[in-house]
């Protein structure tokens, strides 16, 4: 039965030669894009954002409500002949 780890004398493999990876620049820098940010900057708890304001809310689906029973009544009133 083989074994998958290395001899004892051997000791723990080392890991990839810096001048063999990809993506290095000279001197062990990445270029910029070639790995992605490690995590967002933002932390903790930040201030509650407001909503739209609500009477502005309201007026804009009354406005809409009425808009619609317009249409609608133009449609049935040009459907039955009224006009």
């Amino acid at each position: 039965m083989a074994s998958s780890s290395p001899p004892p004398e051997q000791g723990p493999q080392p890991g990839p030669d810096p001048e063999d990876t990809p993506g290095l620049e000279p001197g062990g820098g990445v270029p910029p894009g070639e790995t992605p940010p490690a995590e967002g900057g933002l932390s903790g708890l930040s201030h509650q954002e407001k909503g739209p304001n609500r009477p502005a809310t309201y007026l804009t689906l009354v406005l809409l409500a009425i808009l619609t029973a317009a249409i609608a009544g133009f449609i049935a009133g040009h459907t039955l002949g009224l006009f």
